[in-house]
């Protein structure tokens, strides 16, 4: 289908929320500053934003029709397959919008290269516009498709995540549940687990192992390793967060590789507060206590990822 509209995502910077929260530029500064933070680097952040996001938009309404879309109303956003989206910020912003994109190519823009790692943000403000004339062209481009993970409650609940899910509990307490993988089954009293897609890896779950690795260097008196799974688009892995071990709770299933054929199943034991939210957003979440059931495995959504 013709790409007849292009559709730029973007968050508020630090400094628009707290104008918003202080009411005025002023008062946020004295707010920060009173408290000894550099309110400069808040106000030199939201001018590099600024600017890239003004070259992006000047640029595109030379080749296409397009409207900017808000962090807060991607979720009800109808996506069509005559867009494009365009994602302009952190790495988190491309994840938030791979969720409701329906297979929509999405182009990933760092707008400040000196402040995000842009993994999934191959292009900037500069050289956008060739991936952009390159899909609208309707020839070959280069792009993924990126795998997601899914969650399925016994209640008909569903929730998609672009890089992890969290189940576990809404605060720092710790998370009881039943678990089941690979035919075995055991109880638990943990922090809750991370499923971690490819495009995760190097995020959330990545602290895990960072911790893990860390840990056991210290006591084999040794030098930590940065290393975490490297994962096929057709595979999720889970990492078990601070298990517990007691009379009542073992700790034998502490991380496993998900695919297509082999699922998780995990029962809540938490009478209120139990969640599963998806790639760290707390608000983006379904109520998983006592009596759910959820199946994590890999969703048939994918994303499209546009490449330089």
């Amino acid at each position: 289908m013709k790409i007849e509209y292009a559709i730029i995502i973007k968050s508020k910077t630090r400094l628009e929320l707290l104008t918003d929260r202080f009411n005025t530029k002023a008062q946020a500064k004295f707010y920060i500053e009173s408290l000894g933070g550099d309110f400069n680097d808040y106000v030199l952040e939201h001018e590099n934003f600024h600017t890239s996001i003004n070259k992006v938009q000047k640029q595109l309404s030379n080749v296409i029709k397009n409207k900017i879309v808000e962090r807060p109303y991607i979720s009800s956003f109808l996506f069509a397959p005559n867009h494009l989206i365009l994602v302009v910020g952190q790495d988190g912003l491309v994840a938030n919008t791979a969720k409701y994109a329906n297979n929509v190519p999405i182009i990933g823009i760092n707008p400040d290269k000196q402040r995000y790692d842009g993994v999934l943000l191959p292009f900037n403000s500069e050289n956008f516009i060739a991936g952009v004339d390159e899909v609208i062209s309707g020839g070959a481009y280069k792009f993924r498709m990126a795998s997601m993970a899914e969650a399925k409650l016994n209640d008909g609940q569903r929730l998609l995540a672009f890089n992890d899910l969290f189940i576990g509990a809404s605060s720092h307490v710790s998370a009881r549940y039943k678990i089941n993988f690979h035919n075995k089954s055991e109880s638990h009293s943990s922090s809750g687990i991370i499923v971690s897609t490819k495009s995760g890896a190097t995020g959330w779950l990545s602290s895990i192992f960072n911790m893990a690795n860390g840990i056991q260097a210290s006591v084999n008196k040794g030098k930590a390793t940065r290393k975490y799974p490297v994962l096929d688009d057709n595979k999720l892995v889970f990492a078990v967060r601070e298990p517990f071990a007691s009379v009542t709770t073992q700790t034998d299933i502490c991380i496993g590789t998900i695919t297509k054929t082999m699922s998780l199943q995990v029962e809540s034991l938490m009478p209120t507060n139990g969640v599963i939210f998806s790639d760290g957003i707390e608000s983006d979440f379904v109520s998983f206590n006592s009596g759910s059931i959820a199946t994590i495995g890999i969703a048939q959504e994918t994303a499209k990822l546009v490449e330089l």
